[in-house]
Parts: structure tokens; sequence; C-alpha cells
């Protein structure tokens, strides 16, 4: 080791020394009281304890203040991770020295070099003590590369945002790529050509961004992608060209953003401001505009339209002369609401790009602009709260019609006439129906139509909060007589002006202050609109990003998927033609037709069966385990007004299998159905049965298990069903006075039929018709177990007769 290198480490040393000794305070854990090992939560709830027992405003301890700042001081520098790895490994409690070895660290960082074995900075300030080991060859050079790169994260924050209004050149590439050296010359040519323009330039590392390769469809490098209106278009030429790359750029560049203006269209062009834009024409000798044009017209879009008059077209001939253009040099006219005097001019041969900027920026809003979105409003009256000197912003309020062009003409005429300048006054007008939330916030008592033709003088303090006054007394109403209308714009603009000199003055402030939302984009595009948008520029990415290694494969599928439509379409009309071929000769029919004769002839699948004396014995002592039989009892008379009934109820249970249906004519079955009633009773007795009160009553019969269930019209089913059927006929006929609640079981009332006819009432008369409206309900408590069951111990024989 030779002198040189000793006193560079002595150096060193010493200096660390010296850092470590200069420590403002001492052991911070000690001052805050908690372990090295003390995390995060521990050092805040330590800090705030000492803090509010330290603070000088509520300690009367001599040494308060110097104490607090310590505790300050500890806890900054232990909340920190750097700061506090510094401390803990080498003692370092100095920021300012951290900062400045951080930054040295990242300059260096932005610096490196690569060669084929390691990373190393030529620049550094090491290498005077340890030079390093030269090849005298060529070192590959990709610092251009590392000064432009950005991350992903920086790609959606920024580049996407910004890309609407300034397109991006990306260029992808790796620290191993050799093509990416070959063409980083060429690529310094098209930054010198591009950058100045207004097109910005970046690069990307695709081994530490696969994520941004994939969203902007790059799979290899060097590759070229240019970001236009929040997306990415690929590249397919030769990065070596750079008159290709330039002709890339201004393809891609949003359709029409130049309008082509000859005599006939430029009156039209200029009178066209009411979109809240200013005009700019552009001559120049040429077929098309120069990109740098273009590339202005793009970044200005959202405030000015420009137009593109070619000097060189005989059909421009009458512009060039009203508007005195020399056609030989690139001329820019500015015009707002005045289309014969432009307000601002520049012609030269080659109109730079920083020059033109200047003079739009300057003159990008109308005389009386409307404030027609969030962006609009933060130009013309921006948030200044930090400035000593107030910016004031005029507004009118009126709405979309003919009925107030009159009023924002002595606006835009007071606008024009201000003594005040624009850095100190802006005059605008806004739409009540289109800014509803901002003109309801600063109307009296939120009430916007009071707030129609008046004007409000406003001073934003921040995005959010602003504050106003109404000029009151101002007449913006047109009047018949012209004079009159000077009078009232003469007396407007002094009212004006001393309003807006009162507010001026620093000691005079605006008397109202309110929270305000963001107003609505009134320019945005409407979901039809975005669709289309959306449909052309997927249309151009596939066609820039597919080749043909990508097109043939795509073409074959296509072709194959439309051959096997075909085939199939082909099958399907010969197949079509035989059997109309064959329908013709007579031998099948149609399947229309068929369907049809199938309908007309399709019987019911619900089978209804007479119970008889040869049927008994299937339909009820034979019955299978779980199976039941439901009977409906008639008679001859009823039984056309009782089966549509009866039929619509079973029709759902058509398709069970455990289920039969059946009817009983009581005048063959009457005995049968007594002596069933009669073995169901405890006592045994004779029954005198009326035939015509056992009409629409249904017996569900288990054969298996020997039980039946009844409903009937006049049977309640209740907790009181497990009683004897007797006692609940006569209970019932005695609490509700109606001699037919006993009626379902067919029994006659002791009473005489003429006490039992004065006892019925009307209402509980039932007709045939409505006798088993309640049978649907009835059947869904059977299936349910809900009903009560009547067990007997045989099944009666049926009559043969």
């Amino acid at each position: 080791m030779d002198l040189r290198h000793f006193l560079f480490i002595c150096g060193l040393f010493i200096s660390v020394i010296l850092e470590i000794s200069c420590s403002s305070f001492s052991n911070p854990y000690q001052i805050l009281g908690v372990d090295k090992r003390a995390t995060l939560p521990e050092l805040k709830r330590a800090y705030k304890q000492l803090a509010k027992e330290w603070h000088p405003d509520k300690s009367d301890h001599p040494d308060a203040e110097k104490k607090f700042i310590e505790i300050k001081q500890a806890y900054e520098l232990l909340s920190d991770v750097e700061r506090r790895k510094a401390y803990d490994g080498h003692g370092i409690t100095n920021e300012d020295y951290l900062e400045n070895m951080y930054a040295r660290y990242r300059e260096q960082k932005n610096k490196q070099m690569y060669n084929n074995f390691a990373r190393y900075n030529p620049d550094s300030p090491i290498n005077d003590y340890f030079p390093p080991k030269r090849n005298y060859e060529e070192v590959p050079d990709n610092t251009m590369y590392h000064k432009l790169s950005i991350t992903t994260r920086y790609y959606e924050t920024n580049v996407l945002p910004k890309s609407k209004h300034s397109p991006h050149l990306l260029i992808f590439y790796t620290d191993w790529c050799f093509s990416c050296l070959k063409i980083s010359p060429a690529f310094k040519k098209v930054i010198e050509a591009l950058e100045s323009l207004g097109v910005v330039m970046a690069s990307v590392n695709l081994a530490h961004e696969n994520q941004l390769a994939r969203k902007a469809g790059v799979s290899g490098v060097p590759n070229l992608v240019l970001v236009v209106d929040e997306h990415p278009y690929v590249y397919k030429g030769t990065i070596t060209n750079v008159q290709m790359v330039v002709d890339f750029v201004r393809n891609k560049l949003p359709y029409k953003l130049v309008t082509p203006v000859d005599d006939e269209k430029c009156d039209e062009f200029l009178k066209g401001w009411h979109d809240n834009k200013v005009r700019a024409l552009i001559f120049e000798p040429r077929q098309q505009p120069r990109l740098r044009y273009l590339l202005t017209a793009y970044f200005f879009n959202s405030r000015v339209h420009f137009g593109f008059v070619q000097t060189l077209n005989k059909e421009s001939s009458k512009i060039i002369e009203r508007y005195k253009v020399n056609p030989k040099l690139d001329t820019v006219l500015l015009f707002k609401e005045d289309s014969l005097r432009p307000v601002a001019s520049i012609s030269m041969s080659e109109i730079k790009s920083a020059t033109l900027a200047n003079i739009i920026s300057s003159n990008q809003y109308l005389a009386l602009p409307r404030l027609s979105s969030q962006g609009m409003m933060d130009g013309i009256c921006p948030a200044e709260w930090h400035l000593p000197h107030k910016r004031l912003c005029v507004i009118l309020v009126t709405e979309n019609s003919v009925q107030h062009d009159y009023a924002r003409q002595v606006l835009r005429r007071v606008a024009i006439e201000s003594n005040h300048t624009a850095e100190q006054v802006k005059f605008a007008y806004i739409y009540k129906d289109k800014q509803k939330d901002f003109v309801r916030a600063i109307s009296t008592n939120n009430k916007p139509d009071d707030a129609l033709l008046k004007v409000v003088i406003i001073w934003r303090r921040d995005r959010k909060h602003l504050k106003y006054v109404w000029i009151e007394d101002l007449k913006l109403d047109e009047s018949n007589d012209i004079g009159e209308d000077e009078d009232n714009f003469n007396k407007t603009k002094q009212k004006i002006d001393e309003t807006i000199e009162k507010l001026i003055k620093s000691f005079e402030s605006l008397s109202h202050e309110v929270e305000v939302k963001d107003l609505f984009d009134e320019h945005s595009q409407n979901l039809a609109t975005r669709v289309i948008k959306r449909i052309i520029i997927g249309i151009d990415y596939m066609y820039d990003s597919l080749g043909n290694e990508h097109i043939f494969p795509a073409i074959s599928a296509i072709g194959t998927v439309l051959f096997i439509l075909g085939v199939g379409y082909l099958m399907t009309y010969l197949v079509k033609m035989e059997e109309e071929n064959i329908r013709k000769l007579g031998y099948i029919s149609t399947k229309k037709h068929q369907m049809e004769a199938d309908k007309k002839t399709a019987m019911p699948e619900l089978r209804i069966h007479e119970m008889r004396a040869e049927k008994y014995n299937g339909l009820v002592r034979l019955l299978k385990p779980g199976c039941r039989t439901i009977i409906l009892i008639t008679d001859t008379k009823s039984r056309p007004k009782l089966l549509p009934g009866y039929h619509k109820a079973i029709w759902p249970y058509r398709k069970n299998k455990t289920l039969l249906f059946g009817i009983l004519a009581i005048e063959r079955g009457v005995s049968w159905y007594s002596e069933l009633l009669r073995l169901s009773m405890t006592e045994s007795r004779d029954l005198i049965i009326n035939p015509r009160n056992c009409i629409g009553t249904v017996l569900a019969l288990n054969g298996h298990r020997k039980y039946f269930c009844v409903y009937h019209a006049k049977h309640p089913e209740t907790s009181r069903g497990t009683k004897r059927m007797l006692q609940m006929a006569k209970r019932l006929s005695f609490e509700y006075g109606d001699p037919e609640a006993g009626a379902f079981l067919g029994l006659e009332s002791d009473d005489s039929s003429d006490q039992a006819t004065e006892a019925i009432d009307d209402s509980k008369i039932l007709l045939e018709e409505n006798l088993l409206d309640g049978l649907s309900n009835w059947l869904d408590r059977l299936f349910e177990g809900s009903t009560h069951r009547y067990f007997i111990n045989y099944w009666p024989d049926f009559p043969t007769k």
C-alpha cells in the first residue's frame, strides 16, 4: 500500500469519527426511555407521553424547551428506518451527512456504466485513488438509455396522463442487448429530431419491467412504442431510419387534428368559437402541415382548434389576401370572437415549437370563455392563495339560449375594454343548467334561478373553497333603443370596475365563502362515442400488432370456420329440398303439420275411474303401501258441474304414480258410504243418510293402512277433528246455528226441516259450482299430513247392483 492509499483511508476514518463526535444529542433510546429493539408503535407511545410532559406550554421547568427539542429529534431519528440503521451501525446522528451520502449514492447509481464483468462508475472520486485497469477498447455506451429509464409506476402515474396532450416515445432495451448498443447513435438522432418538437422520450429496461412490456405489447428488444392518448402503439419499422420513425409518429396522432380550410370554409371555421375554443390558422406552402404544428395542435387540442391553409392552393387566395399573408412563409394567426382581426400572429420560414407554444399559451382562452370543465376553471380562475395579490374572476350566470346572447356580448365588451390586466382579473360566463351544483352553491338560499343573468366575482382560496360577492343592480336585458343600450353598458362597466377596484385592495375582502364541487365536463364524450373510439383504436392496434406470423394462422382459422358453416348450410338446404319433394309427393307431412296434428289428437294424461264393484278391489283393497285413491261423490245431475272443478284441482298431481282418481255415483254407492261412516264411529248406531247432502264430498282412501280423510265445503279442519264424527257434526250445528254444518257426513238434523230452514243464513248457502273451491288447499294439507284421519277395521263391500 503506497502513501496515497494510506492517506485516503486515514481521511475516511477521521471523517467518520468527526461525524460521530458531532452528534447533536446523546443516546436517543435513553432520551425516549425505550429499548433498542423497540417497535415503531412503542416509539410513538413514548414520544407522545414525553411530549405532553415536557411541552414548553405545559411545563414550568426551565429546561423544558431544550428537553422537548431533544425528545423530538430523538423520535425523528428513530422513526426513520435509514437513519436508525446508520445510528445503530455507526452511531451517526447527523441528518445532513446522511442526505449528502444518499444524494452521492443516487448520483453515482445514475452514472453507472456496464462492461462484461461488473458495473463501475468512471467518474467516481474513489478512482483518483484506485484507478481501474483500462483495456483501451471502446466501452459500450448505455448511458443514454439509463438516463431516460422509467419504471412501471412512473408509466402509469405520469406517462399515461400526460400522453393526452404530449406523445411519449419509449424504447425498450436490456443491458446485454448488442442490437440496442448498435442503434444507440440512430436513437440519439431520433431524440434530436423529435424531442424539440414536443415528443417526450423515455426508455424501459425490459429485464426489470416485464409488466410494462406486457402492457405495451412488447416481447423483444430493441423496440419502439409510441403512447398517444393513453394508448400504446408498437413501431414495426427500422429504428435506424429516422424519417420512418417521424412518419410513424405523424400517422398515430388523432384523426382530423387539423381541419383543412379554404376560401369557402374560412368563415364557418372562424365563427365556430361557440365551442369555447380559440381558432388558429396555419398557413404553409406544403401539401400537409409540419409535424411540429401537428404536435402543437395536439398539445392545445382542448383549448384551440387549428385549421390548415395550403398557400399553394388557388382556392385559398382570398384568405391570403384578406389577412395579408406571405405565401412563401409559415404563418400562424390566432382568432378569438372577432374573425376579422387576429389577436396574435407570427410569420417566418420555420416557426420554432417553443415560440409557437408561448404565443398560443398567452392566447389560449377567448375574451369571454365559458367555464365548461374543471380544467377550464383551473386555467381561467386558478387557486393562488399563496400569492400576495388577488386574481379575481368575474362570472356571468346565463343559460344556453339566444335570449341571453345580449348579456354575454355586454360582458365580453367589458372584458375587452377593461383597464385591468389579465393577471388581475379574468372574465367568463357559465351555463346554469350545465353547472347546477356550482351555481346552487354560490346562489342566494341555494336557488339557482335567482342567480340567472347576474354577475358574481370570485376568488379561489384553494381547489374546493372560494370567496365571492354578487354585483347588484346590473341591467343586462336588451332594449329597443340603441342609445339606452349604450348607456346601460357604460353603467354596467362602471359598476364592475368600481367593485373590482375595491376588491383588489388588500384590506378589502369578499363577503361570502363556500365549498364547491368540481365542475361538470361539458365536453366529455358520450357512451356511443367512447365505444366507437375504442373500436377504432382496437382495429388500429390489431393492424399494427399483427404480423405475417399472426395473419396467416388467423386467416386459416377464419377460413376453416367459414367453410364449416358453408357446408352445414348447404347440407341443411339439401335436406329441406328433399323433404319438400317428398311432401309434394304426399308420402309425409312437414314437421309443422305433424305438430299441429299431434296437438289436435293429444289426449290428457289424467285418467279418472268410476268406482264400481268390478273396480273396487283395484281402487281400494288391493292398493300398494303408500298409495291412495281420491274419490269424488256426485250424482247424475251434479256431475257435469262438479267434474271440471275436480279435474282442475287434481291436474297438478296427474304424474304422481302413488295416486288414483275416481268418481262415486251416490245413487249406486250410498249403502257403501253409510257403512264406511258407521265403521269410523266408536258407537254402533244406524245412520240416516241424505244422498243430496253428500254431493261434493271428496274421500282420500288409504287401502293398505285402512283409513280415509274427508273433504267437504262445510268441513272445518280444526284441532277438534280427533273427536268422533257424530259429536263433531252435532257441535258444529249447535255452535254455528247452521243445520248444514254436519252435511259433509250426510246426517239428518234432529230439528225439523222448517226450523233448520229458518236458521240458515243466506251467506252460508253454497251452490254446487262452489263446493270444490277449497279442494286444492285441502289436497296440500292432505299431502302434508295435517288432515284428520278416520281409521276403520276393514273395508265394507261395494254393492253389485
